[in-house]
């Protein structure tokens, strides 16, 4: 019992002292990404020629909502609202069902070929995605289907980054479930629709957030399939308050303030399903 009293006790390290480096980066980090957004509501406010003033003032002279008034009067809002909405219901709800199956036979099926075809799928993960503007352009012409909805969301149908994520998910997956249902009878279809799929909603929710970001975002793609305005979406809108001579500078931030509206919804309805589909992702395979 002495000899047990008089052995010293191991030091235990204050965790405080070693995860304080890792705190003031967070901290910096998140005072990084804070300021931008916070300069956005900051100049919404502004005139435009308090907006543009040198050296720049942080706080506005008075709180004035003339920037909202001017931004849905020049800006077709909710025509292109529409298109946006639409261009991204049919962006996601494809890619979800593409990347899903893909992503299944790639993770569970065995067929010649399968792993040289998912490697060709790997190096286009690589390639700028401005090459292949020029055939999905050729391609939607020939279709006869420019200045339609359907040429927004088309190309984005497939996605190398959407299969590779949904592969990741199908491979953390017991193989058990999947035996346990081929022993009751069920054919490949069912147990993909029933068993498998059901487990993969994390990763399909933060697949889902992550092609709608990018949906909501495009530019350059409506630019180049709908030549005559018809159908354009809410970032050619806000594109088309940058003057050549001069930008209004607050109806700029509020037309950037009320379209990032939707996608902060969507983001905290679909946070937690998020966060556990990107945790997830990477365990195995």
């Amino acid at each position: 019992m002495a000899e047990t009293a008089a052995r010293p006790r191991p030091r235990r390290r204050r965790r405080g002292r070693t995860t304080w480096p890792i705190h003031v980066i967070l901290i910096v980090a998140v005072v990084i990404m804070v300021v931008p957004f916070v300069w956005q509501i900051l100049t919404l406010f502004k005139s435009a020629a308090e907006a543009t003033r040198v050296p720049p003032t942080m706080l506005p002279e008075s709180l004035g909502l003339g920037s909202f008034a001017t931004f849905f009067t020049t800006v077709p809002f909710w025509s292109m609202f529409g298109v946006s909405v639409g261009a991204l219901v049919l962006r996601v709800g494809g890619q979800l069902a593409v990347a899903a199956l893909a992503g299944y036979a790639f993770a569970r099926m065995r067929f010649r070929g399968r792993d040289a075809l998912f490697g060709v799928f790997i190096v286009m993960l690589m390639v700028p995605s401005q090459l292949f503007l020029i055939g999905q352009y050729g391609l939607i012409r020939d279709l006869g289907l420019l200045d339609t909805l359907p040429a927004l969301a088309i190309p984005g149908l497939f996605s190398a980054f959407g299969t590779f994520l949904m592969r990741q998910a199908f491979m953390t997956m017991p193989k058990g479930y999947e035996e346990a249902a081929r022993l009751d009878g069920a054919n490949t279809f069912q147990v993909f629709w029933y068993v498998m799929l059901p487990m993969a909603r994390p990763m399909l929710a933060a697949l889902a957030v992550l092609t709608g970001l990018y949906s909501w975002n495009d530019l350059l793609w409506p630019l180049i399939v709908s030549p005559s305005g018809e159908n354009r979406p809410l970032p050619v809108g806000l594109a088309g308050l940058q003057g050549q001579f001069g930008t209004d500078y607050p109806t700029l931030m509020a037309g950037a303030f009320v379209c990032s509206i939707p996608l902060v919804i969507v983001f905290l309805l679909l946070q937690r399903q998020f966060f556990a589909g990107i945790a997830n992702s990477g365990l195995k395979g």
